[in-house]
Parts: structure tokens; C-alpha cells; sequence
């Protein structure tokens, strides 16, 4: 049996950053429940064990320090280094099989669109590395979350299926809304607007599949090309320059190919979909990559749910933290990117959400809660 003042479900940014929050407010009477064995959540860089200039992101690559300052403090409160994503050179376009791309103009950003060191996992790393170890459990699926009356008792399963059971007073979750709602049994229930809410909020990422092949120079940039293509024919629809300063060339792309189809190609018929057509669209020398990877968000259960399967519209900014009135009133806060009025879905937005939920939970009215 644990026992907090507080839970955290979930280990993602928002999770990380809400347990570095606290204890930034001398709050150590915390405990972080991650469902998969390693921390990071929708951000994933690859190899782990590779170099600052050697990782790759496969989930969240991108953020934009113009329109998003409070991201950008953070990861420079954390020390981190960033760059501007590469954009210079033409965009291909492929509309079809039998005819050559075409060549236009290159898309530049309205605002900076800049890129950390390290991937985005060197920003949860950052934070990660700074938390007490001992109150962040991975492997840690967490089921069911019951009201007792003097506290909430959140029940799991470990990686070897043993239960975990935690006594709080209360919960931040930092899982999305969606995946949380289908996932975990409220008890007593949550209330019926609340859980349509959350149901109705589509998860960031959860449809997709990201690619991404590892060269040894960037050999499109000599064409001209600034590695960014849009394709009709697929697999990938929209690719992009995914090259760090000082380190290994590389694209990726997000596959176009429906979650439904994708699911029944096996893994090696899909990269070798995805080689054969960048070697289409930049020629002969992207047919052999150093490395390649894929990963398949729509089939991650720690991140998709069977409403995510198909691509929809994102938009929660009216989505409720906390429910309005009954047991779950501001004991049980929803810190997850999607909560962000501002930047749902974005890496920004896990920043947002967490630093309000937080602030929230510690608020000078919620004080005797809190500490009592």
C-alpha cells in the first residue's frame, strides 16, 4: 500500500512537469504512476542511447517560441539547447505513381518553428532526472480510482500483474481525457456531461504513424530540396527534414495510410512502402538508410482507444478539468495536454495544462484541502 497526499497517473510531460512543480513548491508528498516502463509518454526520441545529435523524434518534434514563451522558459529553465528546423530549398508534391513529382516553392513558417537538442525526450529526460526517483513508478497500469470518503483510493497493476494500491487525497491526470474515461473506473462514477466531455476529446497523435529514416548526409539538400514533401499516393502524406546540427541526416513522415489498413500490413511491408517512396521523390540514395524507424500510435494502448482508430477534429477548449460539483470536484484534475485552453494537443499544452492544474490544486482556497 502507498500513501500520498497526492497522485500523478501518468508520466508524460505533463505528469513530469506537475511532479517538478510541486516540488518546486516543497510538495514532496507526491507519487507518479506511469502505465509504460519508460517515462516520456507521447514524446518519444530514439535511439535512447544515442548522442544529443542522434535521436529522433517519434511522437512531438516541434514547438514555436513566438507564440509559445512559457515553453520556451522551460527549456531554458532546464538547460536545453535548441534549432530552427531546417526549411530552406523547394517542397515536392506527388499527386501520382506514373508522373514525376513537382517542384514548388518551399513553405516557411509564419513564426520560428525551432526543434530541441536531443529530441523532445531530452526535455523530458531534463525533468525526469530532477525528480525524486523513488515517487515515479513506470509500470504501472492504473485501473480504477474509488472515492472512500476521507480519501481516494487509486488501484493498479503492475508489470507482473500485481496489484498496487495507493491512498490519496487527490489525483492529477496526466493521461489523456479520452484514454482516462475508457480506461479507468471511476467509483462512484464520473458525472454524465463530464464523461462525454472526455470521450468526445480526440487524443492528440493517437491515429498516426510517424517514420523516419537515418542517413548519413543530407543529400536532398544538394538538390535544392528542404526534405519537405506532400503526397497523394502514399505511404506518407506529409514528410519533412528531421536532420540535427553536428549529427545523422534524416526524414520522416507521417503516414497517410488509414490506422484500419495499417494494422493488417505487417511492419517490414510498411518500411519497405515507405523507402520505396522516398526514393521516388529524392532519388536512388535514400533506398538503403542507416536506420529506419515507425511507430504506430493508433496501436499503443497506453495512448489510443477504439474512437481514435480514424482522425478527428481536435478541439477542447472547453474541455472541464474537474468536475463541477459531487466527489470528484477539484480532487480529481485533468492536467493532460488536451485540458490546455491554449494549446491542446500541443507540447506547450502539457506545459500549460500541468502549470494550471498545480496551481489549482495549491490555491489559497483549496489550502485546507490540501494539507489536511
Amino acid at each position: 500500500m502507498l500513501s500520498a497526499r497526492i497522485a500523478i497517473i501518468g508520466g508524460g510531460l505533463s505528469g513530469l512537469y506537475a511532479a517538478a512543480l510541486l516540488e518546486a513548491r516543497g510538495i514532496q508528498d507526491y507519487v507518479l504512476l506511469e502505465a509504460r516502463d519508460t517515462f516520456g509518454g507521447r514524446i518519444v526520441s530514439v535511439p535512447e542511447a544515442a548522442s544529443a545529435a542522434g535521436r529522433f523524434d517519434l511522437g512531438a518534434t516541434w514547438f514555436w517560441p513566438e507564440i509559445q514563451p512559457s515553453l520556451l522558459r522551460v527549456v531554458e529553465e532546464f538547460g536545453l539547447a535548441t534549432f530552427a528546423q531546417h526549411e530552406t530549398g523547394d517542397m515536392l508534391i506527388e499527386r501520382s505513381r506514373v508522373h514525376s513529382p513537382s517542384r514548388v516553392d518551399g513553405y516557411a513558417s509564419m513564426s520560428t518553428t525551432r526543434r530541441i537538442a536531443g529530441g523532445m525526450g531530452a526535455l523530458t529526460d531534463a525533468i525526469r532526472y530532477r525528480l525524486s526517483a523513488q515517487k515515479l513508478v513506470s509500470g504501472c497500469q492504473v485501473r480504477r480510482v474509488r472515492d472512500l470518503g476521507e480519501c481516494i483510493e487509486v488501484e493498479a497493476d503492475d508489470r507482473r500483474g500485481r496489484a498496487v494500491t495507493c491512498r490519496v487525497a487527490h489525483v492529477l491526470l496526466a493521461v489523456p481525457p479520452r484514454l482516462a474515461a475508457h480506461t479507468i473506473d471511476f467509483t462512484p462514477a464520473l458525472p454524465d456531461d463530464l464523461a462525454t466531455q472526455w470521450k468526445s476529446c480526440a487524443t492528440w497523435m493517437a491515429p498516426h504513424a510517424k517514420y523516419v529514416a537515418v542517413f548519413d548526409e543530407p543529400f536532398w539538400r544538394e538538390q535544392g530540396l528542404s526534405g519537405e514533401a506532400r503526397s497523394s499516393v502514399g505511404p506518407m502524406a506529409e514528410i519533412h527534414d528531421a536532420s540535427a546540427p553536428g549529427g545523422r541526416a534524416a526524414l520522416f513522415g507521417f503516414l497517410g495510410v488509414p490506422a484500419a489498413v495499417r494494422i493488417q500490413v505487417p511492419e517490414a511491408v510498411l518500411l519497405g512502402h515507405c523507402r520505396a517512396q522516398l526514393v521516388r521523390l529524392f532519388g536512388d540514395r535514400a533506398q538503403s538508410p542507416l536506420a529506419e524507424f515507425l511507430k504506430d500510435w493508433a496501436g499503443d494502448p497506453h495512448t489510443a482507444v477504439a474512437a481514435d482508430q480514424t482522425p478527428d477534429v481536435h478541439h477542447a477548449a472547453s474541455l472541464s478539468r474537474t468536475a463541477l460539483s459531487g466527489v470528484w470536484r477539484d480532487r480529481l484534475i485533468g492536467i493532460a495536454s488536451e485540458w490546455s485552453p491554449e494549446f491542446s494537443g500541443y507540447v506547450a499544452g502539457a506545459v500549460d495544462a500541468a502549470r494550471r492544474g498545480v496551481e489549482e490544486l495549491t490555491a489559497p482556497d483549496m489550502a485546507g484541502s490540501f494539507f489536511h
